[in-house]
């Protein structure tokens, strides 16, 4: 019998190879580099689509780690996150209201001094509004101006948002000494300017109730039974903007006049002119339009911040809130306590804002008063202010007839549009 034939040296090189731990390491790293720089590999041989090899997870862990945006004067969070500030509901709160003494506020227009012209009741002024879940803020004048110094905030609208300016200013001044502040207001009354001196700050009020150029831009003399609005025309009041650190608008209750709304396409001195006529909504939109790309062209969105409060509601027919008909908010100092309570605002004005501001490519904090609010049929001037004209005997016969259910008695319920414009401008 032949003795076996002796391994050849190749067989023998390989069996010993495949014995080595070596030849595992090795191609184990081999593996690994090709798994590595596939795609490399693919576009080195020419491959023009690559399959995606990043899974869903690592993009969302990518997205977590980009940094957050911080909005222009944020100090922080609220500590309730997801907390709707806006929903709530009205509690009694003697100890820290009002937040200022209407005696106090120099400020204040003689149309809105309710305790001097003869209120007789101050409990309007006591009620604190509380959101579902966590608390506002306190309101901290000193922050508030610290942040404005060497800035501009200003209130663009009409006489609504002029209410809402003064209480920040009621706000404001009471850490201020006598020398360190004044108010100046132009000829026309249609720029208001309050300087916080040591601050080099100032609080200032535009009288512009359409925002676009319009027949009733006269701050004085704005009363016109037909009321036209100038397309295009928004520079006619932004000029007055520019340059301003904090915007705060407001627009609606001059557009409710029942009836289309008249677009001026020439000048308001043309004999003859060019009209187009739009419903109040298709109007509207053009102010929204006009609004959102004047703030995108002339606005820094890493310095400055722009808010927009929602409509102010009336409480002008008390069948509304199951009172008597025929009925208003004269004589009215109580709540109304169904949180579901809606007026007669506009639910389309609402649609025409959320759609116009969802596509605005600069953020836009929503002021949104108009629920909270509507529960303040107690808040009004009704009959407690100075009227524009003698009284008939008519007329004080029947105060239902000449009260003021459109404006808000100071203090009362704007330094609450104030508290929440605070908790927005800091903790967003």
């Amino acid at each position: 019998m032949k003795p076996p034939l002796p391994p050849s040296s190749s067989s023998y090189v390989l069996r010993k190879a495949r014995l080595s731990p070596y030849f595992y390491t090795l191609l184990t790293f081999i593996i690994f580099v090709v798994i590595l720089y596939s795609e490399d590999f693919l576009r080195i041989f020419g491959q023009d689509k690559l399959v995606p090899t990043q899974t869903i997870s690592e993009t969302e862990k990518k997205r977590e780690m980009t940094p957050t945006v911080v909005l222009p004067f944020a100090k922080g969070k609220l500590t309730e996150e997801g907390c709707d500030i806006f929903r709530g509901r009205w509690v009694r709160d003697e100890l820290n209201r009002p937040l200022y003494e209407e005696s106090e506020c120099p400020y204040i227009q003689p149309q809105l001094t309710c305790q001097e012209h003869g209120r007789p009741d101050k409990e309007y002024q006591k009620w604190r509004w509380q959101p579902h879940g966590c608390d506002l803020p306190r309101f901290n004048a000193t922050l508030m101006l610290e942040s404005l110094r060497g800035k501009r905030m200003m209130f663009v609208g009409d006489s609504l948002n002029r209410g809402q300016y003064v209480s920040m200013v009621c706000l404001l001044h009471r850490i201020l000494p006598g020398n360190a502040k004044s108010l100046e207001t132009s000829i026309d009354q249609s720029l208001t300017v309050f300087k916080a001196k040591d601050y080099n700050a100032t609080i200032e009020f535009n009288w512009a109730p359409f925002l676009l150029e319009s027949n009733s831009d006269n701050a004085i003399v704005h009363r016109v039974p037909d009321r036209m609005v100038k397309k295009g025309s928004i520079n006619k009041h932004g000029k007055n903007w520019k340059g301003v650190d904090i915007l705060v608008f407001n627009t609606y209750l001059w557009w409710m006049t029942g009836q289309k709304m008249k677009f001026l396409k020439g000048s308001f001195d043309d004999e003859k002119k060019d009209i187009e006529e739009l419903t109040t909504e298709e109007a509207y939109r053009v102010a929204m339009k006009s609004m959102l790309k004047w703030v995108r062209k002339n606005m820094d969105r890493n310095k400055t911040r722009v808010f927009f409060t929602s409509m102010s509601p009336l409480h002008i027919k008390s069948i509304e809130w199951g009172g008597e008909p025929g009925g208003n908010c004269y004589n009215e100092t109580t709540l109304i306590e169904d949180p579901n309570h809606w007026g007669s605002e506009s639910k389309s004005i609402m649609q025409v804002i959320g759609e116009e501001f969802s596509k605005s490519k600069y953020p836009i904090t929503f002021l949104n008063i108009t629920q909270l609010s509507s529960y303040r049929k107690d808040a009004h001037t009704s009959i407690y202010k100075k009227q524009w004209s003698p009284l008939t005997p008519e007329q004080l016969a029947n105060p239902v007839s000449y009260a003021d259910c459109v404006h808000w008695c100071l203090p009362g319920l704007q330094d609450t549009w104030n508290e929440l414009l605070f908790t927005k401008l800091f903790y967003p």
